[in-house]
């Protein structure tokens, strides 16, 4: 939802609102615009701005303007008023201004007033806010609000709903050219993702390379993205973190050409993954990737893959490969190496080449004991490969899943992309 910015001028003044409109229009542009029928009007015939155009004050256009204001709709009022001459709808102004004082909504009655408002916005970086309604456990409305009080007195904050029939990422896209379009004029933006791994991995994946600062508001069941690159899961110290303004570069990858931030697991953490449905995350939280975990671990079968990386060709028997751009020491199939480094430029390859069920056994607590001390596997079992690219064939083809989603592809060529993401961070992780 774009912020909102109501303008509303008596007749006298009409011709100072349309020369603000056109002195701020790069400013105004970035609003959604409402104002009453005439005043409307004028802006649109002199300006290329868009502007939904009400009724007209004597028709009760001020008393739209009052009711949005009411529904949450409206985020400031610039009304040009002219002090001299009594208005024949006098009990619609005095009405829009108690609503405006009741909701605490900026309302800015003369040219100075607006002039100052404008240029006070205009010097706050614009955020957009892709918001999941259903991820984790919580009151969603109770986030927003949350999330709200805490950014808007720092940034003009635009809050677009992640929808079933919509792809986040297109969503992302959106925001994404609107901020570049920022950009062009030097002014700033930044793009925030609050829900799970699945909408944070989303949206990450549409700034790779852009420059576009990332503000994560974890919500989810697991919140890997967030753990992996110590970033607060906590929804206050998250939206504070974003409000201080730090980032930090770290890598990310493409799975044949899909983004990647996190990992992709070829077999086991596919499966695990796949049968980890919502219902049972909703239930359980992270306990269900365990319990999906135990299961894949009985279930899984091993498999035939080719490894190709700096010019050699590796054969290897297994039920497992995974390829790791991030992640936290929950993901026990990554951590090869006691930890995966989120910007060295280069992917962590963990595959167990295990003989028996023991020895997967042995290899699965091996990797945790890694996780738990961060210090690299003494395991012969276990092939760990740090590497910028590898390609991975399978026979027969298994499940993938990156950051995530399950899919399907065979072969898979995995790129690092170093420094390819900036991220918001608190002070002490930069």
């Amino acid at each position: 939802m774009s912020i909102c910015v109501a303008l509303i001028a008596h007749d006298s003044k009409k011709n100072d609102m349309v020369g603000l409109a056109k002195k701020y229009e790069s400013i105004l542009g970035r609003y959604r615009l409402v104002a009453t029928g005439n005043t409307g009007e004028q802006i649109l015939n002199a300006t290329g701005l868009e502007v939904e155009c009400l009724a007209t004050a004597v028709n009760g256009g001020v008393l739209q303007i009052a009711a949005k204001v009411v529904s949450g709709e409206i985020a400031g009022v610039i009304f040009l008023m002219d002090a001299l001459t009594p208005q024949p709808y006098e009990p619609d102004l005095q009405a829009l201004i108690r609503v405006c004082n009741l909701y605490d909504i900026p309302l800015a009655t003369n040219l100075s007033i607006a002039e100052l408002s404008i240029q006070a916005i205009a010097k706050r970086r614009e955020a957009y806010l892709i918001f999941n309604p259903v991820a984790g456990q919580g009151n969603p409305d109770q986030d927003l609000a949350q999330i709200r009080n805490i950014l808007e007195p720092q940034v003009n904050l635009h809050v677009i709903f992640t929808k079933p029939d919509i792809d986040p990422v297109d969503q992302a896209k959106e925001a994404v050219a609107a901020i570049q379009k920022l950009q062009a004029n030097n002014d700033q933006g930044c793009i925030i993702a609050s829900g799970g791994d699945g909408t944070v991995s989303a949206i990450a994946g549409v700034t790779i390379e852009t420059d576009i600062p990332l503000g994560v508001i974890p919500r989810g069941t697991a919140n890997a993205f967030a753990v992996a690159l110590g970033l607060p899961t906590n929804l206050k110290r998250a939206c504070e973190t974003i409000a201080a303004g730090n980032t930090r570069k770290v890598d990310a990858a493409y799975c044949n050409d899909i983004p990647m931030v996190l990992l992709a697991g070829v077999g086991f953490e596919a499966g695990m993954v796949n049968n980890a449905n919502r219902e049972l995350k909703n239930r359980l939280g992270s306990l269900a990737y365990i319990l999906s975990g135990a299961q894949q671990f009985f279930t899984q079968e091993d498999f035939n893959a080719t490894i190709e990386l700096d010019g050699e060709v590796l054969d290897i028997k297994t039920g497992a490969v995974t390829v790791a751009n991030a992640a936290p020491s929950t993901s026990v199939m990554a951590q090869g190496f006691g930890s995966v480094i989120p910007d060295d430029g280069l992917l962590e390859v963990t595959i167990p080449a295990s003989n028996n069920l023991l020895q997967g056994l042995n290899s699965s607590l091996t990797l945790l004991a890694s996780a738990l001390v961060k210090t690299k596997v003494e395991d012969e079992a276990l092939i760990c490969i740090r590497t910028d690219r590898v390609k991975v064939t399978t026979d027969p083809p298994q499940q993938l899943v990156v950051d995530g989603e399950i899919l399907e592809a065979n072969p898979i060529e995995f790129t690092c992309v170093p420094k390819g993401l900036t991220v918001f961070t608190p002070l002490q992780t930069v």
